[in-house]
């Protein structure tokens, strides 16, 4: 059976340039970034030409990046370490602001430093799951240690107005974070004009290896290491860097910058197949769309779709014997299946949210295989809905 793989959303296959990438480095022997030898040498400076090559795509300075080992490390270290910095330079900076539909590895780090004194805000969404500026001024004051907006959410591909947010935050000194995991490829990232002090990325999502990521920090923001050991990163992040996995990350990144516009229109395409197919098998009422409708509000590689009647745990199964990986917008605790926590926030009804499904689509994908899908939905939303 061929396979059709639209989850890349989850993590995506590696671009045979970054595998080739690894390949070239990883096969340069034992080398670390930090011996003196010349094997250490040598790896410090494949280590120092892909941070360069990275900062030259975000437009940043490469010693305003930090490599890490993901997404979720990135968001840890950047909620952590500037609240933690924050509180110390003014204990009055106790505030954290966030929204409803982050990330957890943004969310549950919230809840922690909450447990640890400081002050949440969770700001809530609007049915496309988008938060209001106005909202996010009224929450951000002059006690304010961290806000944290996501760029484009993971589940519905919804942007945010980080911009704006950003703008706001820097008015009344708290420091923003913004998680760009899934915008980044998609998305132009500027970081020497966008008003954010951190921001998080993930190799994996963009078609280069799991564990591997990155974190800006801007220059003079305030910022406490969360990882203790050597000096490594400019003693903002302990432990030796993957050398081999940073290169591939580099390739990856200089790739998904130079076809973002045609990653964009290849993932629109997609997209649009799919619900066409949807449309035409299952008609109007057959299935709804969760998000953003409008273009230019949300990321084109990300499609939330709910189908009324059948959930999304037997949809997935019937999905997957067909050959379709695709993902629901809830996670599997305890063998039972939590509704979305973003689909929740954004107002959407039990019915809605426990028959969701998220379609992502990438390197690999063509429109045939979205006709395909919409056959094999078809298919089974008749037979399910038929019993």
């Amino acid at each position: 059976m061929e396979r059709i793989y639209f989850d890349h959303a989850a993590t995506t296959p590696m671009h045979p340039e970054a595998i080739a990438a690894y390949a070239e480095a990883a096969a340069q022997g034992p080398g670390n970034p930090s011996s003196l030898h010349a094997q250490g040498r040598a790896a410090r400076s494949r280590l120092t030409a892909a941070r360069d090559r990275l900062a030259g795509i975000l437009r940043c300075d490469p010693a305003e990046l930090v490599f890490t080992g993901g997404g979720t490390e990135s968001d840890n270290a950047a909620l952590y370490g500037a609240a933690w910095a924050q509180r110390r330079r003014d204990p009055r900076r106790v505030g954290i602001v966030t929204t409803a539909v982050e990330h957890h590895a943004v969310l549950n780090a919230c809840r922690k430093l909450e447990a640890e004194g400081f002050e949440l805000v969770v700001l809530p969404v609007d049915e496309t799951g988008r938060v209001s500026t106005a909202s996010a001024e009224a929450a951000i004051g002059e006690t304010t240690a961290v806000v944290s907006v996501m760029w484009a959410n993971n589940e519905v591909g919804t942007l945010q107005p980080v911009a704006e947010i950003g703008r706001l935050a820097r008015e009344r000194g708290a420091v923003m974070h913004v998680d760009a995991v899934q915008a980044f490829g998609y998305e132009a990232i500027d970081l020497g004009a966008l008003p954010v002090d951190l921001l998080s990325l993930s190799a994996h999502k963009i078609n280069g290896p799991q564990g591997v990521g990155a974190l800006y920090i801007r220059k003079g923001t305030p910022f406490e290491p969360t990882a203790r050991g050597g000096s490594q990163e400019r003693n903002r992040r302990a432990g030796t860097e993957n050398v081999a996995g940073i290169a591939a990350f580099a390739k990856a990144a200089e790739l998904a910058a130079a076809q973002r516009e045609e990653r964009r229109a290849h993932a629109a395409a997609v997209r649009a197949a799919l619900l066409e197919g949807l449309a035409e098998r299952l008609g109007p009422d057959g299935f709804r769309v969760n998000g953003a409708a409008d273009e230019d509000a949300r990321i084109p590689h990300i499609l939330n779709v709910s189908f009324p009647g059948i959930s999304n745990e037997t949809m997935l199964m019937n999905l997957d014997l067909s050959g379709v990986a695709a993902s629901a917008g809830s996670a599997c605790t305890a063998g039972s299946l939590q509704p979305s926590h973003v689909l929740t926030a954004m107002g959407l009804s039990n019915q809605i949210c426990g028959s969701a499904i998220r379609f992502s689509f990438g390197l690999g994908n063509n429109e045939a295989e979205a006709e395909k899908t919409a056959k094999i939905i078809a298919t089974i939303a008749t037979r399910l809905r038929n019993r």
